[in-house]
């Protein structure tokens, strides 16, 4: 095995705002779970992120330690990786501070998820708001990431990100930070699941989808739910959307002959949707059972939530003061009288 000193870096973090849905677990933890074994991986919470939309304290606290007790059932291992809490790691904000002091409005401005969320919450325009893209790239470029992965909607994110690692290796004529890329997964790890609205991928704030945590019977209505249409009227007909979702979502939980029986039950119009969301629903709980058993045991041992959160903190912030020191070094800010 590849000795840790010498893996590439991987970074990347999630929002405490709700709960992980099958959508995250197949895209996105699933793989983490196998990259901490390859890589030198950092997976924080971003609970500094989340005041842009100002939570609670009680929402806030509730949210961070689901999210990491999720985490944990889903198997990372902070063993393998470095799991922590945003605000747990100062340097963090320090250099947010020091990058912010080159990075300009118009470039921020521009920004599409800037734009879109002034656009959704015309009154809550704050300057967190405005500044996203560099605490993002201060979450990145403290640890020196070499691979951040990244859905569509937080390129352009990781492209600033680079901007600003570029920016500061040119102005302080000294190659610090590498360049972070997105990381790719393999194509078998590359699922999108889809909601079960009939369109679109499973997603947190949609109402669409099924969380890990979920009772089964809330798992069972959501899935009689699912949007359907009358059913085929010719052989092989082709699938309309929301039933292509469907059978995405049972060759995702089903066992291969399961779906095989559907897909001929359909291809020959004998489909009947009704049996169909049944056996795909008691598919889903059999697959998220076990994890949400181990999500409930986890999220009462505050004990072992608060241990993890905290030798997960000292990791990070060890690796966080090294980046910067070099970075007030570079600059001048390290007082030599």
């Amino acid at each position: 095995m590849t000795e840790k000193k010498h893996r590439k870096i991987v970074v990347s973090g999630i929002r405490p705002t709700g709960n992980l849905h099958l959508g995250n677990y197949f895209g996105a933890v699933r793989s983490f779970v196998k990259m901490q074994s390859e890589y030198q991986c950092y997976f924080f919470i971003a609970d500094l992120h989340s005041l842009t939309t100002h939570p609670t304290p009680e929402n806030l606290q509730s949210g961070v330690k689901q999210v990491l007790a999720e985490y944990l059932a889903c198997g990372i291992d902070p063993e393998q990786a470095t799991i922590f809490i945003q605000s747990d790691v100062p340097e963090v904000v320090e250099l947010y501070t020091l990058l912010n002091m080159n990075a300009y409005l118009g470039e921020l401005e521009r920004t599409t998820s800037f734009k879109e969320k002034a656009r959704q919450n015309p009154d809550n325009v704050n300057a967190g708001l405005l500044t996203y893209p560099v605490l993002m790239a201060s979450d990145i470029i403290i640890h020196k990431a070499n691979f951040v992965p990244v859905g569509k909607d937080q390129q352009q994110n990781l492209e600033m990100a680079r901007k600003f690692a570029t920016r500061f290796n040119h102005m302080y004529g000294h190659r610090l930070f590498p360049l972070p890329k997105p990381f790719s997964f393999d194509g078998k790890d590359m699922i999108k699941v889809p909601g079960l609205d009939g369109s679109g991928k499973m997603g947190k704030s949609e109402g669409n989808g099924i969380f890990l945590v979920e009772e089964a019977g809330s798992i069972r209505k959501k899935v009689m739910r699912a949007v359907t249409d009358s059913g085929p009227t010719m052989m092989n007909q082709q699938k309309p959307e929301p039933i292509r979702n469907l059978f995405t979502l049972m060759g995702i939980v089903s066992s291969p002959e399961t779906v095989a029986f559907f897909e001929d039950q359909y291809n020959s119009c004998q489909i009947r949707y009704g049996d169909m969301k049944k056996q795909l629903a008691e598919d889903i709980i059999s697959f998220t059972e076990p994890i949400r058993e181990k999500i409930l045991a986890i999220r009462n041992d505050e004990a072992y939530l608060s241990r993890v959160a905290r030798e997960g903190a000292d990791k990070a912030r060890e690796s966080a003061a090294r980046t910067l020191s070099e970075v007030k070094k570079l600059i001048g800010l390290n007082r030599l009288w």
